[in-house]
């Protein structure tokens, strides 16, 4: 069920593969093909390998908080707060936190 457009990206990837927004792409595309399990492989290797690319967090939380992962999904704001604040990227910092927000504090989450 591969689409052009993640035929195109897995060239590219080919050609730069330690591009993190190569990979976050797939990763959104993946998502937008509802295979929700290789967009998860992708954000995760992302965490991992490219812990700095801020944007990662609040998809990557949008997908476990789908997949009722609630407490994977508030950590994993949690921690893009702290990357984004490092970065001084203050919009991502606002979106991480009002997304943590929503699913709770931390009280409910210890």
């Amino acid at each position: 069920m591969e689409s052009d457009r993640l035929k195109q990206l897995y060239s590219f990837l080919e050609q730069s593969p330690g591009d993190a927004f190569i990979q976050f792409a797939i990763a959104k595309e993946y998502e937008n093909l509802a295979m929700d399990d290789q967009a998860l492989t992708f954000y995760q290797k992302l965490v991992t390998t490219q812990a700095e690319y801020v944007g990662t967090y609040y998809h990557l939380g949008k997908l476990y908080e789908r997949k009722e992962a609630f407490e994977k999904a508030f950590a994993t704001y949690k921690q893009g707060m702290i990357v984004a604040k490092k970065a001084g990227d203050q919009h991502a910092f606002n979106e991480l936190a009002g997304a943590k927000l929503s699913l709770g504090d931390d009280e409910d989450f210890e």
